[in-house]
C-alpha cells in the first residue's frame, strides 16, 4: 500500500497536475479532496469532465465517473467483492477505493486517453427496433454505422502511419541528403563529361555504353525473372510431391478395402455431418446469439442504482414465488402418463448428451488427426528443404542404404586423395617460406650493391612506378565502370534503408519497453545491494556492541565482587597498579638523572681546564713571556664556563 501511495504522490507532482504533495499530506486529505483529485484526473483523460464536484450531487458524480470507468474498462480489485460497495465507497471517497482507481489511471494515462478518444466515436446507440421502422431512421442509422466503420479504417491507417518509423523530420533529413548525394553526381557527370570529350569518337562509346547498360538492365530482369520461375517450379514439384503422396496414402488405405467398407465409412461420416449440422451447431448458434443479446442488454442498460437493485430482486423472488406454485401443482396432479414419459425424456436427454459428448470427442479427435498430418506435412517438407529428398520408407530405405555404403568406399578413395593433397600442399607451402627467404636474401643484397655504386633504392621506385601505373589503368576502367552503376546503387540503397526502416520500427519500439524495463530492474536489484549491505553493516555493529557489553558486565563483576583474586584480574585494577610502577620509576630516573649530570658537568670543567693549560704550558716553551697571560686566560675562560654552567 505504501508504494501505491508513493507511485500516486510522485506521479500527482509532475506535469500536468503539479499538486506539491507528500506522503503525509495525501494521506491526510478529507474525501472531497481525494474526490476531486480523481475528477481531475478524469478531466485530465477526457476534457468532458471538467467539472468542480462541490457543484454536482453525490450520486451524479458517482454515476459520472462510474460510466466513464466502465467505458475504460477498469475493474475493482478483489477486496471489493460487490459493485454496490464500490459504488458506495466511490460516493463516500473512501480511501481503498479512491486509492486503487487512483493508482491505476496514473499507470495508463496515455492509454486511457486514447480509449476515450475512441469511445466518443465507437460506442454504438442502440435505436429500438420500432423505430427502424421509419426509413429516414434506418437511412440515417447505417449512414451512422458507415461512418463509424470508415473512421475504424482511418484510426488504423493513422495508427500505422505514426508507429511505421518515418518523421517528417526525417524525412527532410533524407531529401537534403539525396539532393545533396544528387548535386555531387551531377558534378561528377559534368567532370567526366569534359574528360570524355577529349577522347575520341566519345559519342560513339558513349552509344555503347548506353547500349551495355540498357542489356545489364535486361540481363538482371531476365535473370530475376529465370529466378521467380525457378520458384514456381519448385513450388509445383513441392505441390506434385506433396499429391503425390496423398494419391499414395489414398491407394495404400483404399488397397484391402472393399466397396462395401468405403460405403459404410461414407454412410458414417455423412450422418456424423448431418447430426453436427442439423442438431449441434444451431443449437451451439441458438445459446451463443441469446448470451449476446443478453449481454448487449446488459452493455445498454444504463447504470443501476440501489433502488433499480432491490426492484430486481423483488422481481425475481416473486418470479421464484410462480415457479414454486407451478411445481406444487403438477405435483398435486401426479399423473402416470406423465411420470412414464418424464422417465423416457430422461433417457432420451441422457442420450442426447452422451451423442453430444461422442460428437465431441470425435470432432476433437478429427482436430488432432488434422494436426498431427500437418506436422507430418510441416516434418517432411523440412526434410526436403534441408536435403531435398522425401522421408524414405520400407524398400526404399534398404536401397538407400546399399547406395550409401558403396558412397562410402568412394568416400574413404576421396578421403585417401585428399590427404595426399595436403601433404603435397605442405611441401609446396614449405618451398614457398623457403623461396620467400631466398628472395629476402636476394632483396638485401640488391640493396646494399646500389648503396655502394650510389642508386639506393632504384629497384623499389620502378616497382612502385609500374605498380602505379597498373593500379591507374585499372581504377580508370573502374571510373568507366561505375559511373552508371552509382546511380542505380542509390536507389537500391535507399528502397533498402526504408525496407530496414520499416522492418525495424517494431523491434525498437519492443527494444524501448525491453530498456525501461532493464532500468527498472536494475534500479530494484541496486536498492536490494544497498540493503543487504545495510543489513550486514548492522549485523556487524550489533556483535561488536554484544562484545563491547560482555568485556563491561565482566569488568563490573570483577570490581564489584568480594574476591580478591577475581577483583585484581580487573582492567581497572591493573592499570592502577601499572600506573603506581610507572610513576615511581620515573621518580627514580630524575634522581638518577640529576646526579649524573652534576658529575657530568664537574668532568668536563676539568677537562676544559686541563686542555687550556697543556696550550699555555706548551707556548711558554717558545715565548716564555706570554706564559702568565695564558695562564690568566685559561683560568677566565674557566672561571666564564663555571658561570654558565
Amino acid at each position: 500500500m505504501s508504494d501505491q501511495i508513493k507511485f500516486i504522490v510522485d506521479n500527482l507532482n509532475k506535469e500536468p497536475f503539479r499538486k506539491n504533495y507528500n506522503l503525509i499530506t495525501f494521506d491526510s486529505l478529507e474525501p472531497m479532496q481525494l474526490l476531486q483529485i480523481l475528477n481531475d484526473i478524469l478531466a485530465e483523460i477526457d476534457p468532458k469532465q471538467i467539472v468542480d464536484i462541490r457543484e454536482e450531487m453525490p450520486e451524479q458524480t458517482a454515476k459520472r465517473m462510474l460510466s466513464l470507468l466502465g467505458i475504460l474498462k477498469y475493474k475493482p480489485p478483489g477486496n471489493v467483492t460487490d459493485m454496490s460497495t464500490f459504488r458506495q465507497g466511490l460516493v463516500i471517497g473512501s480511501k481503498p477505493v479512491i486509492y486503487p482507481v487512483l493508482h491505476w489511471l496514473l499507470q495508463r494515462t496515455n492509454e486511457l486517453k486514447k480509449r476515450a478518444y475512441l469511445a466518443r466515436f465507437l460506442i454504438k446507440l442502440e435505436v429500438p427496433s420500432e423505430f427502424l421502422q421509419d426509413e429516414t431512421v434506418a437511412d440515417t442509422n447505417k449512414q451512422y454505422e458507415e461512418l463509424m466503420e470508415a473512421f475504424k479504417t482511418l484510426h488504423k491507417e493513422c495508427e500505422q502511419l505514426k508507429t511505421s518509423g518515418f518523421s517528417t523530420a526525417e524525412i527532410r533529413r533524407d531529401i537534403s541528403a539525396m539532393e545533396e548525394e544528387k548535386d555531387q553526381l551531377i558534378k561528377r557527370v559534368e567532370r567526366l563529361k569534359k574528360r570524355v570529350e577529349t577522347v575520341q569518337n566519345h559519342q560513339r562509346m558513349l552509344k555503347i555504353a548506353r547500349q551495355l547498360r540498357v542489356e545489364k538492365e535486361r540481363e538482371e530482369f531476365l535473370a530475376q525473372q529465370k529466378q521467380e520461375q525457378k520458384n514456381q517450379l519448385f513450388h509445383a514439384v513441392q505441390r506434385l510431391q506433396r499429391v503425390q503422396n496423398q494419391l499414395k496414402s489414398m491407394r495404400h488405405a483404399a488397397a484391402d478395402a472393399k466397396p462395401e467398407s468405403l460405403m459404410k465409412r461414407l454412410e458414417e461420416e455423412i450422418k456424423f455431418n448431418s447430426y453436427m449440422v442439423t442438431e449441434k451447431f444451431p443449437k451451439e448458434l441458438e445459446s451463443k446469439k441469446k448470451e449476446l443479446h443478453f449481454l448487449q442488454k446488459v452493455v445498454s442498460e444504463p447504470a443501476m442504482g440501489h433502488s433499480d437493485l432491490l426492484e430486481l430482486e423483488s422481481k425475481i423472488n416473486e418470479v421464484n414465488t410462480q415457479i414454486n406454485q407451478l411445481i406444487e401443482k403438477k405435483m398435486m396432479r401426479n399423473e402416470p402418463i406423465e411420470g412414464k414419459l418424464s422417465l423416457y425424456r430422461q433417457q432420451a436427454s441422457i442420450i442426447s448428451r452422451k451423442k453430444e459428448a461422442k460428437a465431441d470427442e470425435l470432432q476433437e479427435t478429427k482436430e488432432k488427426l488434422a494436426s498431427l498430418e500437418r506436422e507430418v506435412s510441416v516434418k517432411t517438407n523440412q526434410t526436403r528443404e534441408f536435403d531435398g529428398t522425401e522421408v524414405l520408407k520400407g524398400d526404399e530405405f534398404k536401397r538407400y542404404v546399399s547406395k550409401l555404403r558403396s558412397k562410402s568406399t568412394v568416400f574413404k578413395k576421396k578421403h585417401q586423395i585428399i590427404a595426399e593433397f595436403k601433404a603435397e600442399f605442405g611441401l609446396l607451402q614449405r618451398t614457398e617460406e623457403l623461396l620467400k627467404q631466398r628472395h629476402e636474401n636476394i632483396q638485401h643484397q640488391l640493396q646494399t650493391i646500389e648503396e655502394k655504386k650510389g642508386i639506393s633504392g632504384y629497384s623499389y621506385t620502378q616497382e612502385e612506378l609500374e605498380r602505379v601505373s597498373a593500379l591507374k589503368s585499372e581504377v580508370d576502367e573502374m571510373k568507366g565502370r561505375t559511373l552508371d552503376d552509382m546511380s542505380e546503387m542509390v536507389k537500391k540503397l535507399n528502397s533498402l534503408v526504408s525496407e530496414k526502416k520499416s522492418a525495424l520500427a517494431p523491434v525498437i519500439k519492443e527494444l524501448r519497453q525491453l530498456r525501461q524495463k532493464c532500468q527498472e530492474v536494475r534500479g530494484l536489484r541496486e536498492e536490494c545491494l544497498q540493503e543487504e549491505s545495510r543489513y550486514h553493516y548492522t549485523n556487524c555493529m550489533i556483535k561488536n556492541l554484544e562484545v563491547q557489553l560482555r568485556r563491561a558486565t565482566d569488568e563490573m563483576k570483577a570490581y564489584v565482587s568480594s574476591d580478591q583474586q577475581e577483583k585484581r584480574k580487573a582492567i581497572r585494577e591493573q592499570y592502577t597498579k601499572n600506573i603506581a610502577e610507572q610513576e615511581n620509576l620515573g621518580k627514580v630516573m630524575v634522581q638518577f638523572s640529576k646526579g649524573n649530570w652534576i658529575f657530568l658537568n664537574f668532568l668536563q670543567r676539568g677537562r676544559f681546564f686541563l686542555r687550556n693549560l697543556c696550550m699555555c704550558v706548551y707556548k711558554s716553551e717558545e715565548t716564555p713571556r706570554k706564559t702568565k697571560s695564558c695562564k690568566r686566560k685559561s683560568w677566565s675562560k674557566y672561571e666564564t664556563s663555571k658561570n654558565v654552567a
